[in-house]
């Protein structure tokens, strides 16, 4: 991230209203290897243009607060790697991780991973150090932390119906999976903090968080995500969590989070008035059908109608309702921006 745009980030977060509008967006391999012409497979396997791909965004749209900045990741595989999840690559799609488990009773066998040694942990935070002098030599900083959420790592190593299931049948077992998970996630954490110390933020990610019912929500989800928030001392907490949000929203501020990214399928004032003043909020144009499927006149008029949508424009940094989708052109891009400023 760009180091006047985390200052800018820190201002947003504590409150104080930007003299315009913010544009932020999650961007990672989804969207990057296709808008700037690579394969997603040589996203992944280049260093350098994994690099130039992240630098030649921030370069084209200077304005834009991208994050996490600088992304080091394989999709959703990382962290399942680490637990012995096979990971299945292809040359445009993103990898897929096969499932560890057959069955919850079977929970015995996951065994705590080492984040300095285990999976592809090791290469993510290693393209970090490698490049961490010309992400600075650029203006920029890696700010941000970053994991899996512990139900959507879950969801990997089980099937994500078979976790579902296991929540109501099997809790005892459900608790020990998540236990050892949060554990790991927090050694993760806090490893990439002691590597790159001018990181200052958390990001986790968990959609599977928007699946479960409220009194599962409050078993299952906050405490461990409660655990996690608190690896370290960060002054930007972010949860991203674009599938059904109005069960965990009311539990934001007690988990810790101050930044939250969530579906475009909940308005902006539903989500202020569950998540409260406190919480930032990064949101909410359909991604895929304005942003990506949109001509930049419809993504211009849909971006105005939901700048409009909230009178009180503290705590929000604009965007779309999940992270950037496969798709998005440099004209929709500069649509939506043109629209903040109208």
């Amino acid at each position: 991230m760009k180091q006047d745009h985390w200052a800018l980030l820190l201002d947003i977060v504590n409150g104080k209203i930007p003299s315009k509008p913010v544009a932020g967006f999650i961007i990672d391999s989804p969207w990057l290897p296709g808008w700037y012409g690579i394969s997603t497979l040589q996203y992944y396997s280049s260093e350098k243009l994994w690099f130039d791909a992240n630098i030649h965004a921030i370069r084209t749209f200077p304005d834009v607060i991208f994050m996490p900045g600088f992304w080091s990741e394989f999709g959703m595989c990382t962290e399942p790697s680490a637990f012995g999840a096979k990971t299945i690559w292809t040359q445009h799609a993103l990898p897929h991780a096969d499932r560890i488990l057959q069955d919850i009773s079977e929970v015995s066998l996951v065994k705590e991973p080492n984040p300095k040694t285990d999976g592809l942990l090791p290469f993510v935070l290693q393209r970090l150090v490698n490049y961490r002098p010309e992400i600075n030599k650029a203006g920029c900083d890696i700010r941000f932390a970053i994991a899996r959420g512990p139900l959507n790592i879950a969801s990997f190593l089980l099937g994500t119906t078979e976790f579902m299931m296991a929540m109501m049948m099997d809790p005892e077992n459900t608790h020990r999976l998540l236990r050892t998970i949060t554990s790991f996630t927090i050694n993760w954490l806090q490893l990439q903090k002691e590597t790159i110390p001018e990181i200052d933020g958390i990001l986790i990610l968990d959609d599977i968080v928007g699946f479960v019912g409220d009194d599962e929500c409050r078993e299952f989800a906050l405490p461990y995500l409660k655990q996690i928030f608190s690896a370290f001392d960060a002054n930007v907490r972010f949860f991203h969590n674009d599938a059904q949000g109005l069960i965990s929203t009311p539990y934001l501020k007690e988990i810790g989070v101050n930044l939250f990214n969530f579906s475009f399928e909940h308005s902006m004032d539903e989500i202020r008035a569950l998540a409260g003043p406190e919480v930032t909020l990064l949101g909410n144009l359909p991604p895929r059908d304005v942003m990506a499927a949109g001509t930049p006149e419809v993504v211009f008029d849909e971006t105005r109608k939901m700048v409009r949508s909230i009178s009180d424009k503290s705590r929000i940094l604009w965007s779309v309702g999940g992270g950037m989708p496969p798709g998005v052109s440099t004209d929709n891009l500069k649509a939506f921006l043109d629209a903040l400023v109208q």
